[in-house]
């Protein structure tokens, strides 16, 4: 719905563009292309949860848990002999069995489902569960993903102005910080998904540090990964001073030669009169800046702090994704149960009348269609535009901008007399 009424205003943009449009319409035509692509993002993971407006889809087939237990003794029995296939009872959709199924089981060898969520998840006792782990790990992937670009955006930076030593002192150490740290948890939540294993992950990352080498035989994941963990936190805690000291020195250093450099006779006239004159050194990055040890060093010190403190703020606050996605689930959720199907049940019900049950159809819908399109596509849009908006701000541009720009220099009739015509 969101895509098609993008596209609307899309496709009248001449026409309209034309047009004296109300606050609220010159708004939204301000933003078509945006609310497409959110539009757009939102079919796409309708399509990894395999949900449409709360209700389970199975575009890709059904469910891979086919083996329906109902007792203790069923499931006592598969614990057992789970490397067989004897002990699986299949039960498919339409069935008695399926309808009063508790537990579900995946046969042996089989292959997970071909594209997102399987949906025999919906509805189930253990369905937040689930979701819920799935949806913080892939925030902070996606997150870490995204501050990744950031850093190699700064890169291009420093290409483009040819600052080698920003290149070697700061975007080197960055990226190797980061993904010393969070780089190797997404790994590992990537790597625990495609195993299966059981580790625990944030008993993993806290021990990292707190006991560096040594590793629990339940959260081994693959072979030396103790020793590589150790290796991870060393290369981290050098990163800390590669970042804050050999910039400062170096542009010190930089300094002192330019300053103590013997002076260059420039010419003024065919006499024997000569200037002399002392080429100042470049700046620290900022545009035509007199040189201060100590302000460099302090500004180096606030940018590694930032950036320490930052690798570990800015990943929590990617989380802001998860909470977004299960606050628009449970809403969903909570709109088609209670405002759309218990209307429709109570109107169903033994002893109701054709007539009421037409009534209770027509105003379970129409409450259901507001409440979805004023609360789930609009104020919920908005929402997720603002959390977006905040973390490419934030999260994602203060990897690589600066915006030091020029010195604001007023415009003044005194300082005019001074110029050179």
């Amino acid at each position: 719905m969101m895509c098609m009424a993008a596209y609307y205003l899309i496709y009248k943009e001449k026409q309209m563009m034309k047009q004296n449009l109300n606050e609220m319409v010159e708004m939204a035509f301000g933003g078509r292309y945006v609310i497409f692509f959110m539009g757009l993002f939102s079919l796409f993971c309708g399509i990894i949860y395999n949900e449409a407006f709360s209700i389970p889809m199975s575009i890709f087939g059904f469910s891979k848990f086919t083996c329906a237990y109902d007792t203790e003794e069923a499931i006592l029995a598969w614990e057992l002999a789970k490397i067989g296939n004897g002990t699986c009872i299949e039960s498919l959709p339409g069935t008695e069995r399926y309808l009063h199924t508790t537990v579900w089981k995946m046969p042996p060898g089989s292959a997970p489902y071909p594209f997102g969520i399987d949906p025999i998840w919906h509805g189930k006792t253990t369905e937040l569960t689930f979701l819920n782990s799935y949806k913080m790990k892939m925030s902070i992937i996606v997150g870490v993903i995204h501050m990744n670009l950031g850093i190699v955006c700064s890169y291009f930076n420093h290409a483009f102005f040819k600052d080698k030593l920003s290149m070697y002192a700061e975007f080197v150490p960055q990226i190797l910080f980061l993904n010393a740290l969070f780089g190797y948890l997404s790994f590992l939540i990537t790597f625990k998904w495609i195993t299966g294993a059981t580790a625990d992950l944030y008993n993993i990352m806290i021990y990292m540090f707190l006991s560096p080498g040594s590793l629990d035989d339940a959260n081994k994941m693959f072979p030396g990964q103790a020793p590589f963990q150790v290796f991870l936190v060393l290369l981290a805690l050098v990163c800390v001073p590669w970042m804050l000291i050999p910039k400062p020195l170096i542009l010190k250093k930089r300094h002192e030669q330019v300053m103590y450099a013997p002076a260059r006779r420039m010419s003024e006239d065919s006499s024997d009169t000569a200037r002399l004159t002392i080429e100042e050194p470049p700046g620290d990055g900022h545009h035509g800046e007199k040189f201060e040890f100590g302000e460099v060093m302090v500004h180096q010190m606030i940018h590694t702090i930032e950036f320490v403190l930052g690798a570990v703020s800015n990943t929590a606050s990617y989380l802001r994704l998860w909470a977004l996605s299960l606050a628009h689930a449970q809403l969903s959720a909570v709109f088609y149960d209670m405002v759309f199907m218990l209307p429709i049940s109570m109107g169903a019900a033994e002893g109701a009348s054709d007539g009421l049950s037409v009534v209770m159809i027509v105003v379970g819908w129409f409450v259901w269609a507001l409440a979805t399109i004023g609360v789930l596509m609009i104020m919920e849009s908005l929402s997720a535009f603002l959390h977006a908006l905040r973390l490419h701000w934030v999260e994602y541009q203060n990897k690589f901008y600066h915006g030091d720009g020029y010195a604001f220099a007023p415009y003044a009739f005194t300082e005019v007399d001074k110029e050179e015509l």
